[in-house]
Order: C-alpha cells, then structure tokens, then sequence
C-alpha cells in the first residue's frame, strides 16, 4: 500500500487539492501496479509563517 506525502504552503482551493489527490493517485498506481483503491495521498499544508527559503519566511514578503 503506497503511502505518500505532499507538503505545500497553504491556500489551494478545495477543488485544487482533490485534482492534486486524483492525479497523483493515478501516477502512483501507473507507475508501481498498486490498486488505485490501495493509495493514500497525505496533503501537509504549512503556513507561509513557518516556512523560510534563505532566511525570509513567505509570510514577510
């Protein structure tokens, strides 16, 4: 059973998350065999205060 996780900042809609878990369900079963019925698709949103690229968090910019 394929387990996988996305971790993306916050703010994609409802709508752009289930594409997200629809789509990578499908690459997953392509690609590894497993029934798409045995993916779990895992969405960790962080927000833009706890995320930093070269010391700047999203949130200050």
């Amino acid at each position: 059973m394929p387990y996988v996780t996305v971790k993306m900042l916050e703010g994609r809609t409802e709508e752009q998350k289930r594409d997200l878990c629809e789509k990578v369900t499908k690459a997953v079963s392509e690609t590894t065999g497993a029934p798409e019925e045995n993916v779990v698709v895992f969405i960790e949103e962080m927000s833009k205060n706890h995320y930093a690229v070269a010391g700047k968090r999203f949130s200050d910019q």
